[in-house]
């Protein structure tokens, strides 16, 4: 939704009565909420360096888009082994079926790293960004992000990566440009209060027992 259309959408009326809350809101108050209605439906994202990958929409419908890696030629990659040693990966020559295939950062099996985007997300205080799995990164080439799901908190504003782990037996090389993840924006609630409570939670339904219960 454009401003222009979500300003309209609140300002039929010079003023909105809110029954339930007993109150009415002015121009400026329905302009405020106009504004922050077109803002939802934007992302800004802000490009480190010119030849970082932007995201794109894999469909019409799709609900997250692909993130890329940005490797630049001069770029170095954090790996940890599987015996959890840090290393820095430089960028080296591809060989695929022995024939040179441009350049890249191989993780090898076991393996976890990370893979820069070039690109920080300006989010606003009512969303996060998500970070999934490519389905078929995953199940082709085993191929997945480490930590299931990547949080992007809407207060973090330096470079996202993409946690990768190789737990196939092959190696894998990434290159720049190639999709290794999605993401999904997702709008958030408010944070919760966190309140102790002295009585033991009773049941609420028919189950019985605890971790697992409910079987295979």
């Amino acid at each position: 939704m454009s401003t222009e259309d979500a300003t309209n959408v609140w300002n039929t009326n010079y003023t909105q009565t809110l029954v339930s809350n007993n109150m009415t809101w002015d121009i400026g108050h329905q302009m405020g909420v106009a504004l922050a209605i077109a803002d939802q439906d934007e992302l800004k994202i802000h490009k480190l360096f010119p030849e970082a990958h932007l995201p794109v929409y894999g469909s019409e419908w799709a609900a997250c888009f692909d993130l890329s890696a940005s490797i630049r030629e001069n770029d170095t990659v954090a790996v940890y082994g599987s015996n959890n040693t840090k290393t820095k990966r430089p960028m080296h020559d591809i060989l695929s079926n022995g024939k040179p295939d441009g350049r890249g950062v191989t993780i090898y099996s076991g393996e976890r790293c990370l893979v820069p985007t070039g690109l920080v997300f300006d989010l606003n205080e009512s969303q996060s960004l998500r970070i999934h799995p490519r389905s078929g990164l995953s199940w082709k080439c085993g191929i997945t992000v480490a930590n299931c799901e990547g949080i992007v908190d809407a207060d973090y504003v330096n470079e996202t990566f993409v946690m990768l782990h190789n737990i196939s037996c092959e190696p894998f090389a990434i290159k720049d440009g190639m999709r290794v993840a999605q993401g999904e924006i997702v709008q958030n609630n408010a944070q919760m209060s966190l309140v102790v409570v002295e009585a033991e939670p009773k049941p609420k339904t028919d189950r019985k027992g605890g971790f697992g219960s409910t079987g295979v």
